[in-house]
């Protein structure tokens, strides 16, 4: 593979706040021509895939503006592997409130209809709102939810691995469809599911759909380097970021995989302007139209009441630290610390930097190209999720200005290389 991973990751019209007031169209990410222009740019640029984030319930957004990921990602990116050729299809679904055999067949489906393009995003829910949709039982703590994931993902890669290789024969002549010898039962019984199998679609075009995890907990880690391909994580912070790859790789060969097989990608804020300075006016015009969105985020994010968070003081990490009931997710937490200790920022520094969470860049197409560079070269990550502000003029911009530089510098494809998301990214195919 040449260079860094770059995918899209699309939550409504843009990660920003405010985007849904910059553009005309705020209720455009709930038509198909929002998703088909997506795809264009995608492919345009030559990203490895399209990235759909998930929302199981308001309460984030708390309808003031568009729900982040409010339409199913599946169906949504079932719809583009018509309108796409090469660029891969990742949706997010929660191992929280899903069951495994729906999951495996539902990602299943999407890997066929895209010739192989398809993954999965596999997350623990950590909204407490979220539990209400789905029964009267609170949000389990963390290490529940991630006993349950474990599981659920270990049924999800059987389920579409019990097609082995050479089971579909589609011998019309002699009458044999399939080799029912390759065809194993699970006949799962665990803690949590009990699934017989086998799954009713064969073999994935890529042997498997791409499977990538997001978490940063030491749970999460452990995850994702026993099984994921891809790890979509939340840093700001270059030496964190730099630790965390080094950690999930070293976990990686711990359960006997090549770390390289292991590609780890934070979200990336690209904001852009022709000059800094036009850069940083754009951000303060998508601040200001936000209101105070960001800081109500940031509040449910570290877990501190909106009221204790003084804008010129310091983040009260005393307050943060003393929240033992925190049941969000320990990565957006860490982050956000993290960035705050490091460079001794207010709340209103913090909201200024923080980019909803991840690695944001206020400036010039050179500027993200040389973070792109930078982190790259340092070993912090394989590339980035684009998290891009506005959707799709931040795209366009993105694909037309910072995707030539990084080319121009040896670090990004010119072409796609392969015509399944597992070779685009350089996997191996599952035995």
């Amino acid at each position: 593979m040449t260079g860094a991973i770059l995918n899209v990751g699309v939550l409504g019209v843009g990660m920003h706040p405010g985007a849904w007031r910059a553009e005309k169209g705020a209720t455009s990410a709930n038509g198909l021509d929002f998703y088909a222009e997506i795809g264009r740019l995608a492919e345009k640029g030559k990203l490895h895939a399209i990235f759909l984030a998930d929302t199981l319930a308001a309460d984030e957004e708390n309808f003031e503006r568009p729900i982040l990921g409010a339409m199913d990602p599946t169906l949504v990116l079932a719809a583009l592997a018509a309108g796409t050729r090469h660029v891969g299809l990742v949706a997010t679904a929660s191992t929280s409130y899903n069951e495994p055999f729906n999951i495996a067949r539902r990602f299943a489906t999407l890997d066929h209809l895209s010739g192989g393009r398809g993954g999965w995003n596999a997350v623990t829910t950590f909204v407490p709102a979220v539990a209400a949709n789905f029964g009267d039982a609170p949000l389990p703590e963390g290490s529940a939810r991630y006993d349950r994931a474990e599981e659920f993902v270990d049924v999800v890669r059987a389920l579409w691995g019990s097609w082995r290789p050479g089971a579909l024969v589609a011998d019309a002549a002699a009458g044999i469809y399939a080799d029912r010898g390759r065809i194993d039962v699970l006949d799962h019984r665990g803690t949590h599911f009990s699934v017989r199998g086998p799954l009713t679609l064969p073999r994935s075009p890529q042997g498997a759909p791409v499977l990538f995890q997001a978490g940063s907990s030491d749970r999460g880690r452990a995850l994702a380097a026993r099984t994921a391909d891809a790890v979509f994580t939340v840093q700001n912070v270059l030496s964190a970021a730099k630790a965390f790859r080094h950690d999930v790789r070293d976990r990686a060969r711990g359960f006997g995989r090549n770390p390289d097989h292991v590609k780890v990608l934070p979200g990336l804020v690209p904001i852009l302007g022709g000059t800094e300075a036009e850069a940083r006016a754009r951000k303060d015009r998508l601040d200001h139209l936000s209101g105070n969105a960001e800081l109500k985020k940031l509040a449910l994010r570290v877990g501190v009441p909106v009221a204790e968070l003084a804008l010129d003081e310091p983040l009260p990490l005393d307050l943060v630290e003393a929240n033992a009931g925190f049941r969000g997710s320990e990565g957006f937490r860490a982050a956000a610390v993290m960035l705050a200790k490091e460079e001794r920022l207010t709340v209103r520094e913090l909201l200024y930097r923080n980019g909803g969470g991840h690695l944001q860049v206020v400036g010039t197409p050179e500027q993200v190209a040389e973070t792109v560079d930078l982190w790259t070269r340092e070993d912090a990550a394989d590339g980035f999720n684009v998290m891009v502000d506005v959707l799709p003029v931040g795209l366009a911009s993105f694909v037309d200005e910072v995707v030539p530089l990084l080319q121009q510098r040896g670090i990004f494809r010119r072409d796609f290389t392969g015509s399944t998301l597992r070779a685009n990214l350089d996997l191996e195919v599952p035995a």
